[in-house]
């Protein structure tokens, strides 16, 4: 390609760009999904907390389906001010006990109804809330209407693998993270500091 080629293909697209960035006048929090049943949605949404934190915003967390196993994200964050609240049973195919696991899912989730509604946050992470509403541990409705009673600067992310799809359609953005590969079906071990 020679050089005067790329260099209008490139204008053109800044062109492109610059036009979209001149559209979008509206400034207000989003709500994010990230599912599908690749790694890293839970990673993508703590990239998200750090940059936030970064610029000084404030952010609280909310883990469900998390254990009380050391949490580098955690460990990171929360003395920088950003509050994690953790269900703190482990994996529900661990426990296998639907009304104990719902009780601490509704005890997290008060923390999560208070988070929402706080005027002081920026961002708020609902880690793992996809599997509390498919497994009817939170009523969809109930959590809707939270998402909606929200400050409108805040901005929530949801994590988690098969999301409702009425959430799906309540997003402003969604990344579906699909599975290519994974060390863990060759075998290998998870990885404290690079898998939790």
């Amino acid at each position: 390609m020679t050089e005067d080629r790329h260099k209008q293909r490139q204008q053109k697209l800044k062109e492109q760009v610059d036009a979209r960035i001149d559209a979008a006048k509206e400034q207000r929090g989003i709500l994010i999904v990230f599912t599908g049943n690749g790694k890293g949605k839970t990673t993508a949404a703590f990239g998200t907390v750090t940059r936030a934190v970064g610029h000084g915003m404030r952010a609280a967390v909310i883990q469900f389906i998390k254990g009380e196993w050391p949490n580098g994200e955690k460990n990171l964050l929360e003395p920088h001010g950003v509050e994690f609240q953790v269900m703190a049973t482990g994996f529900t195919w661990e426990t296998q006990n639907k009304e104990t696991d719902t009780a601490a899912c509704q005890a997290v989730w008060q923390h999560g109804e208070r988070m929402l509604a706080d005027t002081s946050l920026d961002l708020v992470v609902l880690d793992e809330l996809t599997y509390m509403v498919s497994f009817g541990y939170l009523d969809l409705q109930e959590v809707i209407d939270a998402l909606n009673a929200r400050p409108a600067h805040q901005t929530v992310i949801i994590t988690g693998r098969g999301c409702h799809r009425d959430l799906l359609e309540l997003a402003d953005t969604v990344s579906e993270l699909r599975p290519v590969k994974h060390a863990f079906d060759a075998g290998i071990m998870a990885q404290q500091g690079i898998d939790w």
